[in-house]
């Protein structure tokens, strides 16, 4: 016989207002998202007759009105973004009048440009492509010859589809390396395409989000240059302002439908925060239980229970350190449930990733841990439980993955485990925060010189850019150009710019990370290659002595060969995780915006921000204590990017009530705390952005906070807390002053990856900062 509640409390009844026979005190909010029913549309007139047949096959009677309105917008030539909530049949809105131009066109010859069609399908994962891929094969509409073109595709599919498919599942980064540098091969696709699909649009942010937007810009070009002017369709999570965002992303205006019209059952949300334990952490500061254990025990009551349950947490330890503890649960009370369970995530070899997603489609699996690779994955029915281990970053995404839940209709639980983070800490005890506000809009920059200028170069190597084409890249363009001719990379002829060099210019940098592209893991004893990691993370994940965890096996980290992109790991079975160390300066490279309030200055502009891992710590992963520290040998890296930073006189700071000795554990707990809610007015999480603070900085003159973009070039993020600045400020100085330590803890003003153990910290001196800098903006209105 299983016991139910292993973790003791009952997290169905917890969620239950009208139960109060166990310990209630986890759950610090409940929400109920009502039931709605379906408001329906005709289908549209110009669409086949025969593809209104085999959508009924499927029991489609009618399309939702949202699906309807966003079809006949693109049929008329718009581009247009659906952005409504999960499981709202967002791809029927691109499949209506997608499909009907490829059945429209399936007689005419294959070289009729005029005549024929084609289709182009964009995602950020491959299981989310594979998904849709095989929705569309299941319909077997006459004349769409689909297929995938991705990492997985072996040489002899690539060619059949190169030459026959007018359907085209793929992803930015084979767009980027593999279709758009060879594309006289893609010729014939190119004339005919009609449509380009832009899934998980809301994903694109950040560097990443820059790149896409210039990958968008490239493609454009090369269907210009066939004659070719496809309509982009974008399907996204419910985002702040998808038009915009969406135009930006592909260079040109867009309309866009918002509305939900499709059905839903009642989604119960409960806000969740770990109790307290026994142990004392860093300078003697309360340790909550972790997210990562809390979750695994909730999960295995849920398994235990037989309810269909998916974590999602932000890290891939996470996600493998969740599933193995939830087992040995499981493996203690009900063994014969242990083996339906696995962890998913990026780093899984394609074999791996399809028989995870296969279990899931076919019920094998009741629990599944997993990273965002399953947030914008494939489509999963009959799931009744979401447990989001810690803040994903962005109320997009936090409504997307609890949206995971419920997705047939019926009724469904969610739970938001609240980590030790400033954040989570604020959003556990401000419900309104996440309920009450709009979600953020997407930031991203699509004219970042570090990103732009590759794809410059890659533009210019796939034909060469003309004078009269350089505004659909920004105006920048110009310059960079000339920076580019100096350096060698481009030559200017009167005719355009040109790509100099015989290798493909795509290859030369990745549109996903910075810097040297994948490291391989590789097993010791066996050889075998475990999966890849990329290379700006190995200092922090891959350095000698880090845990590394896949597939719910641990390996111990033997050799970093940075040189040769291997890091050398053994099979392990530790207590411990590690987590890394690093010592970071900042210095001003200039200003581009400056905003003055009293004694207050608040700055944007480039910085150039010096990291080097010095140490890493071995933590127990049942209370986060700190086990041990060693000493590291690492390389400094240098970061050129953009950066929000502020300054106050000292004498300001002590008519505040500072003392001189506070300052320095004023400012850094500070930095910590406005790190952590950064998130709440951009779409970035704490691992997009860092900081830095000083009593007295050297460019600056006077006591300083840095918070940076963790990206080449910045990444929109520091520009949106200047923008943003006196709510984010409040946030933060709430957010210290709400939580229940008495002098500094990781849910307020400590920091996973500070790199002086988070020492000094003066958590009463950053609420006298905060209300300082407070007043200085706003000086009667801030409370």
């Amino acid at each position: 016989m299983v016991p139910k509640g292993v973790y003791v409390k009952s997290v169905r009844s917890l969620l239950d207002p009208n139960d109060r026979s166990n310990d209630p005190e986890a759950v610090l909010h409940r929400r109920s998202r009502p039931a709605k029913d379906e408001i329906t549309s005709d289908w549209p007139q110009w669409l086949s007759h025969e593809l209104v047949e085999i959508f009924q096959g499927l029991g489609i009677q009618r399309p939702w009105l949202h699906q309807a309105q966003a079809a006949n917008l693109i049929h008329e030539g718009q581009h247009t973004i659906v952005s409504t909530g999960t499981a709202s049949g967002k791809s029927m809105a691109y499949l209506m009048p997608g499909l009907d131009a490829l059945y429209n066109s399936r007689d005419s010859g294959f070289n009729d440009a005029d005549a024929a069609a084609s289709v182009l399908y964009i995602c950020p994962t491959k299981a989310l492509a594979a998904d849709q891929l095989s929705a569309v094969q299941a319909l077997d509409v006459p004349g769409v010859r689909a297929s995938a073109y991705d990492g997985d595709t072996d040489q002899a599919t690539r060619t059949w589809v190169r030459q026959h498919a007018n359907f085209v599942f793929t992803n930015p980064d084979m767009l980027h390396r593999g279709i758009m540098p060879n594309h006289p091969a893609w010729s014939r696709f190119f004339k005919r395409l009609r449509y380009i699909i832009i899934d998980e649009a809301h994903s694109y942010r950040g560097v990443f989000g820059a790149h896409v937007a210039n990958l968008m810009r490239r493609l454009r070009r090369i269907c210009a240059h066939y004659g070719a002017s496809p309509i982009f369709i974008g399907a996204s999570a419910t985002s702040s302002d998808p038009e915009e965002s969406f135009g930006r992303l592909i260079g040109a205006p867009a309309k866009a439908v918002t509305h939900d019209f499709s059905a839903s059952g009642e989604l119960v949300i409960g806000l969740w925060e770990p109790p307290l334990t026994e142990h004392r952490g860093e300078n003697g500061a309360p340790v909550r239980r972790t997210a990562i254990a809390e979750s695994a025990s909730i999960l295995t009551d849920l398994m235990a229970d037989h309810t269909r349950t998916i974590v999602f947490i932000k890290s891939r330890r996470g996600a493998e350190t969740i599933a193995a503890l939830t087992r040995k649960h499981l493996e203690r009370f009900a063994p014969e449930l242990s083996v339906r369970l696995a962890a998913y995530r990026s780093g899984y070899l394609p074999t791996e990733r399809r028989e995870v997603e296969r279990q899931l489609r076919s019920g094998e699996l009741l629990g599944v841990t997993s990273t965002s690779a399953l947030e914008l994955g494939i489509d999963i029915a009959g799931l009744d439980a979401v447990v989001v281990a810690g803040w994903p970053g962005t109320r997009a995404s936090f409504f997307q993955q609890i949206g995971r839940a419920g997705r047939s209709g019926q009724d469904a639980l969610a739970i938001f485990v609240a980590a030790e983070d400033p954040l989570d800490t604020y959003l556990a005890h401000h419900p309104e925060a996440i309920f009450d506000l709009g979600v953020e809009a997407t930031v991203f920059d699509p004219h970042n010189k570090y990103v732009l200028s590759g794809h410059l170069c890659a533009a210019a190597q796939e034909s060469p850019l003309r004078p009269e084409e350089l505004g659909l890249f920004g105006p920048r363009t110009e310059e960079l150009l000339e920076s580019l001719v100096q350096r060698g990379y481009l030559r200017r002829r009167p005719a355009g710019w040109f790509w100099t060099h015989p290798q493909y210019a795509a290859a030369m940098f990745s549109i996903r990370a910075d810097g040297g592209g994948p490291v391989d893991i590789i097993d010791a004893e066996t050889g075998a290659l475990l999966g890849t990691m990329d290379s700006p993370q190995t200092h922090y994940q891959a350095h000698p002595g880090a845990i590394y965890v896949h597939q719910g096996a641990s390996y111990h980290v033997e050799e970093l060969d940075e040189q040769n992109h291997v890091v050398v790991v053994t099979r392990v079975n530790p207590d411990y995780y590690t987590t890394a160390r690093d010592l970071t300066t900042v210095a001003v490279d200039s200003e581009e915006r400056k905003s003055s309030h009293q004694e207050l200055n608040i700055h944007f502009g480039e910085v150039t921000v010096t990291t080097q891992v010095v140490s890493f710590q071995r933590k127990s992963v049942a209370s986060n204590e700190v086990l041990s520290e060693e000493p590291l040998e690492l390389e400094a890296r240098d970061l050129n990017t953009k950066s929000v930073w502020f300054t106050m006189t000292e004498q300001r700071l002590l008519r505040a009530g500072l003392t001189v000795d506070q300052f320095p554990g004023a400012l850094h707990a500070a930095e910590h705390a406005m790190i952590g809610l950064l998130p709440l007015v951009a779409t970035s999480d704490r691992w997009d952005i860092g900081g830095v603070s000083t009593a007295l900085h050297m460019d600056t003159g006077h006591p300083t906070i840095f918070v940076y973009d963790a990206q080449p070039g910045g990444a929109g993020f520091a520009e949106r807390g200047f923008e943003r600045f006196t709510d984010w400020v409040r946030a933060t100085r709430d957010a210290i002053e709400s939580c229940e330590c008495q002098y500094g803890c990781p849910s307020c003003v400590q920091s996973p990856k500070c790199g002086n153990r988070n020492n000094p910290l003066d958590k009463a001196g950053a609420i006298l900062l905060l209300s300082a800098v407070l007043d200085d903006v706003e000086p009667r209105h801030h409370r």
